[in-house]
């Protein structure tokens, strides 16, 4: 990236900020966009909303199997009901 040590250490600890060039230069060293370096997340943190998005997706089947059953329910009650009426 062409930059001494010095200013590096300078960055790095927080004692000067990256202008948008450098940022640039980041981006392709590690090929992606200003972006996409900016709002990289933690493979920790993606890891966590994927196992939280898992737990919500099992409970969202879940809910739909209970919905389907229900349903179910209901036809067969509504073809008891039926039936009743035309036997009575």
């Amino acid at each position: 990236m062409d930059i001494s040590i010095p200013a590096f250490s300078k960055i790095e600890t927080g004692i000067t900020d990256i202008n948008l060039s450098r940022l640039e230069q980041i981006a392709n060293l590690f090929e992606m966009s200003v972006v996409q370096l900016l709002t990289f997340n933690d493979t920790e943190q993606d890891q966590k909303f994927v196992n939280e998005l898992e737990t919500v997706n099992k409970r969202l089947m879940d809910r739909e199997t209970e919905v389907i059953d229900l349903q179910k329910k209901v036809i067969e009650l509504f073809e008891e009901l039926r039936h009743s009426k035309v036997t009575a």
